[in-house]
């Protein structure tokens, strides 16, 4: 019996994998969106996690830092000031704690490193890759996004070129859902050469402790940074050490000492330390003036009874904060303009929508339901690649079939700003009509009108309707002239 128990308590997640996974389900407490194959899009994405954890992910109530902080760069100052502040306060008060206990993508690689193989160890050579993660925050992060900024194209490189955690979360996690089997037609060499790199990581973190961490990832480069000067974190009260190194030598990341930019303060080396050198920075924060600390053996038993009540009602009220999350995100519903009759066969909904042109936003509008002939919906952006690719396909057929068909090119909210120069320098006497959609709280990218008409966060995205606005296709790819031509003639011949 006693074998028995030993063994079971072996099996036991520790308390950092308990509050590791509970903060992987709070901060993707939109188990809803995993249902229904969608983006949560509601007020809490203007937030940012202290992790790495995807945007795009179907639970996702909070945006990823690396992925917020390169979208700021092409936006206002405003949200540059906002988003670095919120990293630089997650920096200060955590460093690389939040990579120990908080990221759920860190827990994704230390499950996968429990499986059962051969194992990597740190050496020389590993410690030398760890500092290939600051040329991904300074190139990645930092350089290209900024450099694109000037161009007005926005360009979060490491999101669409590296981050793994945007594969899995985001990628496969919307791929997953049967309701988006239509994405799969937009997959290219860019998703193949992510996910590529996704299972080369994946399989790489069985054999290597925390590889992306350690090697490649920005934000943990970042909060690394300032492991020194964080409030909360691991330490060593230095009267006490007796250098003997145990602590460098049991742990699997590349630490020349406790605390240094490595350390993600996961606390294991405080139960080697053969004097009880270190400590957690910060918690006399937690315990008033006279009170034992948690570094010390003589603690009362009213001491003890008092802490383990606190803990009862720490667990009772982060519980109750988890529940209250999922149920939350699961009734919320976000204030988008939708529309009923949005599926083929549907009476189109109108709106008047502001038209753009080589000179700007015009006072003029359009709605698409009213032009009295065939009508193609062409909602786009000029920071989508497939997007651009497929234009020059849409100005011919509005050209070959100008007194027949009416071409509605609909740029997203975002970064509408950048479609006068484009239309100016590529389509300046095209007989496309431009146009911008509208912005709502909820959908602050791509915009209402595109969601009223059923669109899923995927561009580009294509309605097409007939002389009496009556939805008689819906393209979730990106075309050719043919298939354009094709659908036209079908049209036309009926």
């Amino acid at each position: 019996m006693k074998n028995l128990r030993t063994k079971l308590k072996a099996l036991a997640p520790t308390r950092r994998k308990i509050i590791q996974l509970y903060f992987a389900l709070l901060f993707n407490a939109n188990l809803k969106g995993f249902v229904s194959g969608t983006i949560y899009k509601g007020n809490s994405k203007n937030i940012c996690v202290p992790g790495i954890n995807c945007y795009s992910c179907p639970g996702a109530v909070g945006a990823c830092p690396i992925g917020s902080l390169q979208g700021s760069f092409s936006a206002g100052k405003s949200t540059i000031y906002y988003v670095c502040g919120i990293l630089l306060l997650y920096s200060i008060l955590f460093g690389r704690l939040i990579c120990g206990w908080l990221c759920p993508f860190g827990l994704i690689q230390e499950l996968l490193y429990k499986i059962k193989t051969p194992k990597l160890k740190k050496s020389p050579v590993t410690r030398i890759l760890s500092y290939f993660k600051y040329v991904v925050l300074v190139f990645f992060v930092f350089i290209v996004p900024i450099a694109y900024a000037f161009r007005d194209t926005p360009l979060p490189a490491f999101c669409k070129y590296i981050c793994p955690a945007g594969t899995i979360e985001g990628g496969l996690g919307l791929l997953s859902n049967k309701l988006n089997a239509s994405y799969f037609s937009m997959l290219g060499p860019l998703f193949t050469w992510k996910f590529c790199l996704m299972i080369s990581i994946v399989v790489g973190s069985v054999f290597i402790f925390r590889l992306f961490c350690r090697f490649i990832c920005p934000l943990g480069a970042l909060y690394g940074l300032f492991n020194r000067i964080s409030l909360f974190g691991a330490k060593v009260n230095q009267p006490q050490c007796t250098n003997c190194n145990l602590c460098v030598s049991h742990c699997k990341l590349d630490v020349k000492h406790v605390g240094d930019q490595e350390c993600i303060s996961c606390g294991e080396c405080m139960n080697v330390c053969p004097t009880k050198a270190i400590q957690w920075k910060g918690s006399e924060f937690f315990l008033r003036k006279g009170c034992p600390s948690a570094t010390e053996t003589n603690i009362s038993e009213k001491g003890k009874k008092l802490r383990r009540s606190l803990r009862v009602v720490s667990w009772i009220l982060a519980i109750g904060i988890l529940i209250g999350a999922v149920v939350y995100y699961w009734n919320d519903t976000p204030t988008v303009n939708a529309v009923e009759g949005n599926e083929i066969g549907d009476l189109c909904p109108g709106y008047d929508l502001e038209i753009l042109d080589k000179t700007g936003l015009q006072t003029e509008t359009i709605d698409p339901t009213e032009t009295g002939t065939i009508t193609i919906i062409n909602f786009w952006g000029t920071w989508c690649g497939p997007c651009v690719k497929e234009l020059p396909y849409f100005d011919q057929i509005a050209t070959d079939y100008k007194d027949q068909v009416k071409v509605i090119a609909i740029h997203t909210h975002s970064v509408y700003d950048t479609a006068p120069g484009y239309i100016a320098e590529n389509y300046p006497d095209s007989k496309i009509i431009f146009a911008k959609d509208y912005p709502t709280d909820a959908v602050g990218f791509y915009g209402g009108y595109y969601t009223s008409l059923g669109g899923r966060d995927t561009y580009p995205y294509i309605v097409v309707l007939d002389e009496n606005g009556i939805i008689v296709d819906k393209i979730v790819s990106a075309l050719e002239y043919e298939d354009l031509k094709e659908i036209v003639d079908e049209l036309i011949n009926e």
